[in-house]
């Protein structure tokens, strides 16, 4: 069933991991996707061409987002020029450093934030006047805010303001009926999670959590489906763990 027909969904960073499998799985949903990447167009290209070969409809756009002038053209190109509206915002880009606070460098600071915290900032105050009444804005936290884990403390720093961003736009445009939300998945199957760690490793972190395993994209991707939907009209300015228990 097609719950998101004529629904039009940017997710930023989704030209792979968990981004990619949103995109396609809105796309089958019936939204009509706006895949955003930053630097990896064949990715990208394959999210779409997938799209397309199961009957969907998705085009690819570039932008640094971290640059306001990048993201108003990409709500151009998205609104404007081909669909018409935004109805659905998935803010999904994100980095990560690994280091402890002593040893976190400026760039390193001033890099995650960029792209963790001011991407947030620029697509929400642009979605403020761009995205539809009624529309749905999802962005991505941490279940590290949970936590006390060493060598995560700039990123948990940056997922707690993504909360506080969420919980205050909630707020600011609830008038308009437009829900706003944030989610926070734990350890999740992807390439770049599992890059360079052991099946040690592995067991460890599925021990961690009260379902016994690590998550999966399709995991999130159901959670993120719910709160686009209408199902979800009364659900905001929220912030769910989609971690099967792992914080």
């Amino acid at each position: 069933m097609q719950s998101l027909k004529n629904k039009v969904a940017i997710v930023t960073g989704s030209s792979r991991g968990i981004g990619a499998h949103l995109a396609r799985e809105l796309a089958k949903a019936g939204a009509r996707v706006i895949v955003n990447y930053a630097g990896n167009k064949s990715a990208a290209d394959q999210v779409v061409t997938e799209i397309h070969s199961g009957g969907g409809d998705a085009i690819v756009l570039q932008a640094d987002i971290s640059k306001v002038s990048e993201v108003k053209a990409m709500f151009d190109a998205a609104a404007i020029a081909k669909f018409g509206k935004i109805d659905i915002l998935v803010n999904n880009a994100g980095v990560i450093v690994y280091k402890k606070i002593q040893d976190t460098t400026d760039e390193d600071f001033d890099r995650i934030f960029a792209v963790n915290v001011k991407v947030t900032f620029n697509t929400l105050r642009e979605a403020a006047a761009r995205i539809e009444d009624g529309g749905r804005i999802v962005n991505f936290s941490s279940s590290v805010t949970r936590l006390m884990l060493p060598t995560y403390g700039a990123y948990s720093a940056t997922k707690g303001a993504v909360e506080q961003l969420t919980r205050v736009f909630a707020k600011e445009v609830g008038s308009r009926r437009i829900t706003v939300n944030s989610i926070s998945p734990g350890p999740t199957h992807t390439e770049l999670f599992n890059e360079g760690k052991s099946e040690d490793d592995i067991k460890r972190l599925s021990s961690m959590a009260a379902l016994g395993r690590i998550g999966e994209p399709d995991d999130i991707a159901r959670v993120v489906l719910f709160l686009v939907s209408e199902e979800a009209a009364w659900v905001t300015g929220q912030n769910l763990g989609v971690n099967g228990g792992f914080a």
